[in-house]
């Protein structure tokens, strides 16, 4: 039965009120993932030294560089072809230390810049690869361009999400945000593959052409059952698949990588480790597939999830980039952020609000290109105020207080950068809906399973998983939180760390 026939098969029992322990049975079909002795395997039905489970940016770049370490190599992707989320992306990718775009366009970066902020931007990063991600950054970024990936030497200068153009380079995180710009110095390390809107696709047909002349084996239409592994040692040693609607075994001589994405389409692995995602209005940013299958077939390896309760969260509240010259207030009237924050760094404290709105007066003023919602204009905070049923005085507090400072040019408040400081005092004065849960936020999930720098699962007792590899989003990687996350550290973790995965694989020991 195809993967699609199980989820039909699922939804129809949902829908058609069959017994609760009928829709069990199938959930338990569906998302059984326990390995599966490499004793009870009569017969493989293919083998490779290198079995590549998922076909996204993570997955190519293994397969490209396990294939030019002289490995066989062997890709199963579950969807019609390749891709997965990095293909649905604009494809930034984060990259630092002195790149050929960032010195063309006058920006100075070092690797301990880079190092330092990335390293602030997490509640516990993972120090070896953070190091090396930033120490081989400018290499990736000629690695990439070697493969014929397209970057202009150009920046895009405005506040906003993504660039409306192909320019290259953007201030794609929180650089140059309190607290961040006192701990390094600020630079662009958003790097745009040149292309308006269809980045991800361009980046990932280039890298799957390369794999396809190294002599990487795709095999689409083919979901990934369980691991095979070997009872006296845990070594991982092939794969079970449904292909043509039968089960086959795949020998991996030397090793499996799980490159399968997140699992923020899996509404019970949400409801486990991150609930607040199952929320109305939070739209699941990824492709169908991302359904955790690779992390939970990599814990029934022993391998071990860390930060499952980890995500990205947005709500894309700026351009215009003049609303960053307003105030994000709550339901009692208080300022909780500095707005010159990237967008998901406010959108997660927002998060933590009950409610949030977004200030501005008339000088400022634009409806936000996202389509957040005006809901209410007075020609006075103090109306303003009433108007969103806000405690009294609390508005009007905390406008008098961020003017009298703003009328000098500061904020010793939320310290937000004098760029972005003007005094709210034009009417009329709009408020814009910001709420978690009420305006329309994006998530996707970071937790994975624990990995070495290169690739290796490791157990909770700090072994490896003999012959079991992960990158992407079936590893924990850079991006580790929502209030420390740039745009562009989702596709650079998955690429570098897949290349990186990709040797590792093609150099362990065969089994026999």
């Amino acid at each position: 039965m195809s993967d699609y026939d199980l989820r039909e098969r699922l939804a129809g029992a949902r829908a058609g009120g069959m017994p609760a322990e009928t829709t069990e049975q199938l959930d338990r079909e569906f998302l059984a993932t326990e390995p599966k002795p490499v004793g009870r395997v009569s017969a493989w039905h293919d083998e490779a030294d290198v079995v590549i489970v998922g076909y996204g940016g993570a997955g190519v770049c293994a397969a490209l560089e396990a294939a030019r370490s002289g490995a066989d190599v062997l890709a199963l992707e579950r969807a019609g072809g390749g891709g997965g989320t990095t293909a649905m992306s604009t494809a930034h990718i984060y990259m630092g230390g002195g790149t050929r775009v960032q010195k063309a366009v006058g920006l100075e970066d070092t690797t301990e810049d880079m190092f330092n902020f990335i390293m602030a931007s997490s509640d516990d990063p993972d120090e070896e690869k953070v190091r090396l991600f930033c120490d081989e950054s400018v290499d990736h970024f000629d690695w990439l361009v070697e493969q014929g990936v397209p970057f202009k030497d150009s920046i895009y200068p405005e506040r906003t999400p993504e660039q409306p153009n192909d320019d290259c380079l953007l201030w794609s995180g929180n650089e140059k945000a309190h607290p961040f710009r006192e701990l390094a110095k600020p630079s662009a390390r958003g790097h745009k593959v040149k292309n308006q809107a269809e980045g991800g696709p361009i980046l990932f047909r280039i890298l799957a052409e390369h794999a396809e002349k190294a002599g990487v084996r795709l095999q689409c239409d083919t979901r990934v059952l369980n691991l095979v592994v070997r009872a006296e040692d845990g070594r991982v040693c092939g794969v079970v698949v449904r292909q043509d609607q039968e089960e086959r075994y795949i020998r991996a001589r030397r090793g499996v990588i799980l490159c399968a994405g997140g699992f923020v389409m899996n509404r019970e692995m949400l409801r486990n480790h991150i609930p607040s995602m199952l929320e109305e209005n939070v739209s699941p940013v990824g492709n169908m597939y991302d359904d955790g299958a690779g992390i939970r077939m990599g814990m029934s390896a022993r391998g071990t999830a860390i930060h499952m309760d980890e995500y990205f969260v947005t709500v894309v509240w700026y351009p215009p980039s003049s609303l960053t010259k307003g105030i994000l207030v709550n339901e009692y009237g208080q300022r909780f952020i500095n707005e010159d924050s990237y967008h998901g760094r406010c959108a997660e404290h927002a998060k933590r609000q009950g409610r949030a709105f977004l200030i501005a007066d008339n000088e400022i003023f634009g409806y936000p290109e996202s389509g957040l919602e005006l809901i209410a204009t007075e020609d006075s905070i103090a109306d303003l105020e009433a108007a969103l049923n806000l405690p009294t005085q609390t508005l009007q507090n905390t406008v008098a207080v961020y003017n009298a400072n703003a009328e000098k040019g500061e904020d010793p408040v939320f310290h937000k950068h004098a760029d972005w400081i003007k005094p709210l005092d034009s009417p009329p004065y709009a408020a814009i809906e910001c709420s978690y849960g009420i305006a329309p936020y994006l998530t996707f999930t970071l937790g994975g399973l624990r990995t070495r720098v290169g690739g290796e699962v490791v157990t909770e007792d700090d072994q490896d998983v003999p012959g079991l590899y992960a990158a992407g989003r079936n590893a924990c990687g850079i991006p580790r939180s929502s209030w420390g996350y740039c745009s562009g550290t989702s596709v650079a973790d998955a690429t570098f760390f897949g290349r990186i995965t990709g040797r590792s694989a093609a150099a362990n020991e065969p089994w026999s």
